[in-house]
C-alpha cells in the first residue's frame, strides 16, 4: 500500500467551540487555534487532532446552512459517517462511558465479527462510530 491512513477529515460546523470541547472531553483530542481560512473574512478553520497522524479540520462559514442538514443513515450523501479506531479495550470502554455521559450514545456495542462497534452523534449531529478490532480485545 502507498498510504498509511487518513490525514484529516474536513467538515463545516456552526459552533466549533462546542464541537472542540466535545472531542476534547470524550476523545482527549487536542484543539488547535481558530484561524482565518480562504479569502472570505467569514470563513475560519480549527484543527482538532484526534490521533497521532489524524485530525479534523473544522470550518465555519458565515451564512452557510449545510450544518443544519441531517438525514437518516445512508441518506446523507457520498460520505455517511466517520469511523474512529481505538487501540485498546480500555480506551474503547473509556470512550463508551464518556459518550454515554455526554448523551451522545446509548452505549450499545455491536459485534461486527472482526470488530466491536459503538455509534454516536456529535453536537453537530454528525454520526460517528468507534471501533475496536477484535484481535486487540
Amino acid at each position: 500500500m502507498l498510504l498509511d491512513g487518513v490525514n484529516h477529515i474536513a467538515w463545516i460546523s456552526k459552533d466549533v467551540a462546542r464541537l472542540g470541547a466535545f472531542y476534547a472531553t470524550v476523545f482527549d483530542a487536542e484543539v488547535g487555534p481558530t484561524r482565518q481560512h480562504g479569502e472570505d473574512p467569514g470563513e475560519t478553520m480549527t484543527t482538532i487532532r484526534i490521533g497521532p497522524r489524524t485530525e479534523l479540520n473544522i470550518v465555519t462559514i458565515e451564512g452557510n446552512t449545510e450544518p443544519d442538514r441531517q438525514t437518516p443513515m445512508w441518506g446523507r450523501g457520498r460520505i455517511d459517517h466517520v469511523g474512529l479506531g481505538t487501540a485498546t479495550p480500555e480506551a474503547f470502554e473509556t470512550i463508551r462511558e464518556r459518550l454515554v455521559a455526554a448523551g451522545a450514545s446509548d452505549g450499545h456495542v455491536n459485534d461486527f465479527g472482526g470488530a466491536l462497534s459503538l455509534f454516536f452523534r456529535d453536537p453537530d449531529g454528525l454520526e460517528g462510530e468507534v471501533l475496536l478490532p477484535k484481535q486487540v480485545s
